[in-house]
């Protein structure tokens, strides 16, 4: 079988209440769209229905297929395991709420065909496209945050956080390889990862609208992933990249070796 254009990865932990609604959309999306797309949903150890939900739209999906973490390992960890496993050419993340809408992936595709090596959505480069706001705390918070990010890690984006980034698979392959930070704080360590590997890095602008159901706590998590950024200045200014990287061309594993951290895959994916 050859390999697919497309690859879609949903991270999901306890989405048994919006999983199916995301599957109808991102498969309406792909059929409508005409793409040669796969669909990979990452269950970091739900509780719930989740992977049954999953493998019940399997049946009728050939190319849906359901990945499944060792326990509840974060986000950082799921989108890491779902796109080392993708096929595609291209290769995406999107959260289970789509607060994205799927059909702006055109926009990542299109920034990539320009000559992006990396295209990430943002919320912050046009606000008339958001369609629900979010509560002015989390406004607050969200851009306070984003300017420490951008300070701390010397990243040039309006919003590192945005749940909606595409890669060309190479690219991908070498950047999700050396990340370490596996919660809520891997979205800054792979930009930073991207531009120190010296990757064209596009931030485009996205339709989105605020979900209330988000889990993600300012105060909680937002401590954690300033910690995470202490965590990868520390590794940089130790040169800890920097020897994953010279590992990575010595043993020429850059694009194709496996991985000890992907594991336990339900369905196929090849």
């Amino acid at each position: 079988m050859s390999h697919p254009q497309l690859s879609i990865v949903i991270p999901a932990y306890n989405e048994g209440a919006r999983i199916e609604a995301a599957l109808e959309r991102v498969t309406s999306c792909v059929a409508a769209q005409g793409w040669d797309a796969e669909i990979l949903v990452v269950d970091d150890g739900s509780k719930d229905d989740t992977a049954a939900i999953v493998q019940r739209w399997m049946e009728n999906y050939p190319r849906l297929h359901l990945v499944q973490n060792p326990g509840n390992k974060g986000k950082g960890y799921s989108v890491r395991n779902g796109l080392l496993q993708a096929a595609g050419e291209i290769v995406m993340f999107t959260d289970a709420d789509l607060s994205a809408p799927m059909e702006e992936a055109e926009r990542l595709i299109a920034a990539l065909a320009a000559g992006a090596d990396v295209a990430i959505g943002s919320r912050w480069m046009d606000r008339t496209r958001q369609t629900i706001h979010q509560p002015l705390y989390r406004q607050f918070f969200g851009r306070c945050f984003n300017w420490i990010t951008r300070t701390v890690m010397n990243l040039p984006f309006k919003d590192t956080q945005c749940g909606f980034k595409a890669f060309k698979r190479p690219a991908a392959q070498v950047i999700f390889r050396l990340q370490t930070i596996e919660r809520w704080g891997f979205d800054p360590e792979i930009l930073f990862i991207a531009r120190k590997l010296k990757y064209v890095v596009r931030e485009v602008p996205v339709t989105w609208g605020h979900d209330e159901r988000s889990r993600m706590s300012y105060l909680k998590d937002g401590l954690k992933m300033l910690e995470d950024m202490a965590k990868i200045r520390a590794n940089s200014l130790v040169g800890r990249y920097d020897e994953a990287i010279a590992a990575m061309k010595d043993t020429s594993t850059m694009v194709t070796a496996p991985v000890e951290h992907v594991t336990k895959v339900s369905a196929e994916v090849r």
